[in-house]
């Protein structure tokens, strides 16, 4: 049998795990108290980067250098998956979620979940919700979309989303394809975007990851948000992290 390749088992864990929970081990890390964000460098020798890290993130967008940002290529399919309550937040885990094609390189979707309130700020703006796409290329390399919702009108794919979900922790319901949301309806209509390096948001933290946060945010009620919240039980976004030295581009 040919031994599976680290980027092999790396695609294999977002599939399943996703980036809220990616790499993370048996350790306990909460989003709060003592296992909370100050100390998750502090639980486990893997999470090293949670405190030592100089491109972590979420980050506070202020600004951007302006670049001429290649466009994005999203060709996103319509895929049943895994709706999971995971004890962090609420994940869609994808089956055959379509590409982002970007810098030369081909990412395939994995998964999306969610962060209340959202975890990256656009001008210091903190947003009540923002959902992550995250998508990995045949290298494991990572990227993630990330999109904001702003207080307004319901929105119907969180209703299709939230309807189904698990209430609790550690369950899942299996959704076949057209029955599931089509990641393409997370996307705002202008894919102008911001682009920085950055890290997972939860630990082992790793760093590399390419972010792509969305500058037009989509619509979400405020019922909406608070059925989320109650759902996880608790505010599920990491502090906003130092910018350091690193550029980012708009």
């Amino acid at each position: 049998m040919k031994k599976p390749t680290l980027a092999t088992l790396l695609v294999t864990t977002l599939g399943v795990l996703g980036c809220a929970t990616a790499f993370a081990d048996a350790s306990h890390w909460t989003y709060s108290g003592e296992a909370g964000p100050a100390n998750w460098s502090k639980g486990d020798p893997k999470n090293v980067m949670c405190g030592l890290g100089r491109n972590q993130s979420p980050i506070d967008i202020a600004g951007g250098i302006p670049a001429k940002l290649e466009a994005l290529r999203i060709d996103y399919r319509e895929s049943g998956g895994d709706l999971v309550n995971n004890g962090h937040t609420i994940q869609l885990d994808i089956a055959d979620g379509g590409t982002l094609a970007l810098a030369g390189r081909v990412f395939h979707l994995k998964q999306f979940h969610f962060h209340a309130p959202g975890e990256n700020r656009i001008q210091g703006k903190e947003y009540p919700l923002e959902v992550h796409l995250v998508h990995a290329d045949k290298d494991g390399n990572l990227a993630v979309i990330g999109v904001m919702f702003k207080d307004g009108p319901a929105n119907p794919v969180l209703d299709k989303l939230w309807s189904a979900t698990p209430t609790k922790a550690g369950d899942k319901v299996v959704l076949r394809a057209g029955s599931a949301p089509a990641a393409a309806s997370l996307l705002p209509k202008s894919k102008a975007y911001y682009r920085f390096n950055g890290s997972l948001t939860t630990p082992p933290c790793s760093e590399g990851v390419l972010w792509l946060v969305m500058k037009n945010p989509l619509t979400a009620s405020k019922a909406q948000v608070e059925k989320f919240t109650k759902t996880v039980g608790f505010a599920n976004n990491r502090p906003i992290q130092s910018v350091n030295a690193r550029p980012v581009l708009q």
